[in-house]
């Protein structure tokens, strides 16, 4: 580091500031939960910045239910773009630097290639439309982290939910028409924690490495249990009973093109965590 920084992170119960806690690990980090802030509330906001002085905020804090955001836009835009501009007002006041934490949903998915840092974003749900918003929110001296397919062994998450299901012999039905990198929230937070000892700014996206669909990524969790694979079936997302009210991209591919530039390495091929985290899963 180029200095000791003091960091506050929001939304610190999720699955990823937990994460990020254990990885900054220091007395000069702060986690703050939605209880304890909430970042729809300006007033507050200032106030815990003036409190705990940070050098950089990183904002966990997200309203995460795609399809609930489609019911809810007003909460959405509270949480997702309000939020992110009440952190950044109140960082500008005691000269502190914001990291967004953001997401592929700002992307069509259309894409016949893997998405880069530059392309154009076209968010088709109130979720990646709120989440654009919130990186609009961002200065130049700033940064955005766009990750996909985030799990871990925190918080609720598709890879709890696919072993939890494994273990009872419930068939199952994934779509194999959805491609993304699996993003494994310990690897994320040790790249998220390079990029701030860096003092990197700009748009970085950070996943885990290998792109597989919904089907294929369940299928290896099943392998890796040793369980029957034939309780899982795949399906097409038009397939999906009840259908989902959010429009989810088709690609989510997320090529971590711009960490090389700053001298980071990108985060593991998920295939490389996933027995880990299956096995502490299990045990």
């Amino acid at each position: 580091m180029s200095k000791h920084q003091q960091v506050l992170i929001t939304g610190g119960q999720g699955q990823l500031a937990t994460d990020l806690v254990q990885v900054f690990n220091g007395s000069d980090t702060v986690a703050l939960s939605h209880q304890q802030l909430d970042i729809t509330q300006q007033s507050d906001v200032e106030a815990a910045l003036r409190h705990y002085k940070p050098d950089v905020v990183i904002n966990a804090a997200a309203f995460t239910d795609v399809d609930k955001c489609e019911a809810h836009p007003v909460q959405a835009r509270l949480v997702n773009s309000l939020g992110p501009e009440n952190l950044v007002a109140a960082a500008h006041k005691i000269g502190a630097r914001v990291l967004q934490v953001s997401t592929d949903y700002v992307f069509d998915g259309m894409l016949e290639r893997p998405y880069i840092e530059t392309d154009d974003t076209n968010p088709q749900s109130i979720y990646g439309q709120t989440k654009l918003q919130g990186e609009q929110a961002m200065r130049d001296c700033d940064l955005i982290v766009r990750t996909s397919w985030l799990c871990g062994s925190h918080g609720s998450n598709i890879l709890k939910t696919i072993v939890a299901l494994a273990k009872t012999d419930q068939p199952m039905r994934f779509v194999n028409d959805q491609t993304g990198h699996p993003s494994f929230t310990q690897d994320i937070a040790v790249t998220i924690k390079q990029l701030v000892e860096i003092e990197a700014q700009g748009t970085f996206h950070v996943t885990n490495q290998g792109p597989v669909n919904w089907y294929e990524f369940a299928y290896s969790i099943l392998e890796m249990m040793g369980r029957p694979t034939d309780q899982l079936t795949a399906i097409t997302t038009d397939q999906l009973d009840p259908p989902r009210p959010a429009i989810r991209p088709t690609n989510s591919v997320l090529n971590n093109q711009a960490l090389p530039t700053v001298g980071l390495t990108p985060p593991p091929h998920f295939r490389d965590t996933l027995p880990l985290l299956v096995k502490e899963l299990c045990d």
